[in-house]
């Protein structure tokens, strides 16, 4: 099997060539580009697996590239944002980007994203009915969640939040679209969503693989 092709679109030099030697180091053809125009080129000549993205690019809004690979394909982009940037994180995910990596990020974080953001593009074209994570197997056919081979009884709300979780395993899921898939509005209470992670966190006794994305959203880490 041919190794994944990783486009990394960062102006940034030093870094760009630090994300090229730990991709290649872990298997990966890594392609860098500085600019939206060559990350353009790059991404028809070579049709990237998966797009790291920085959105503060010389000649242009990274947004507006997510925007344009999304109207094309599905491709994995994991965005690269700055500390303290929760309203730019939530545009990238409206826009269409997977997942995101807050700078200065460790690169071994940076590549457990990428590996779930890959794992998730091969699980959407498969139309996997079961995810597994961990201990956990989420049947989303039969709504039945168990651990360990054990089920657990969840209730109807606990079991849609979980599901969402589970369909974009590995990738943050926004407060507003938990609440309104789960609720029907997205100005719905989001303490409401609040009590429903605490019970599944306690249900599911993984408060690891639950996480929080302080001001974001909630993710089901893919292990």
């Amino acid at each position: 099997m041919a190794e994944p092709v990783i486009l990394v679109v960062e102006d940034d030099a030093s870094l760009r060539r630090s994300l090229e030697m730990t991709l290649k180091a872990a298997g990966y053809v890594a392609v860098g580009v500085g600019t939206l125009a060559d990350a353009r080129r790059m991404r028809a000549h070579y049709k990237p697996h998966a797009i790291l993205l920085d959105l503060g690019l010389p000649d242009g809004d990274g947004l507006d590239f997510i925007g344009a690979v999304r109207a094309e394909d599905l491709t994995p982009i994991v965005v690269l944002t700055a500390r303290d940037a929760e309203a730019l994180k939530v545009r990238a995910l409206d826009a269409g980007a997977d997942d995101y990596v807050t700078k200065p990020f460790g690169l071994e974080e940076l590549l457990a994203r990428l590996r779930a953001a890959l794992r998730h593009a091969v699980q959407s074209a498969g139309s996997a009915p079961i995810v597994r994570t961990g201990p956990l197997e989420i049947d989303l056919g039969a709504r039945v969640v168990r651990r360990e081979g054990r089920e657990i009884e969840l209730s109807p709300k606990e079991f849609e939040i979980l599901a969402l979780l589970a369909t974009r395993l590995g990738k943050v899921v926004r407060h507003q679209d938990l609440l309104k898939a789960v609720w029907g509005s997205e100005r719905a209470d989001i303490q409401y969503l609040r009590v429903y992670v605490g019970q599944l966190r306690a249900k599911l006794g993984l408060n690891a693989l639950l996480v929080s994305d302080p001001g974001v959203g909630y993710r089901l880490i893919a292990t």
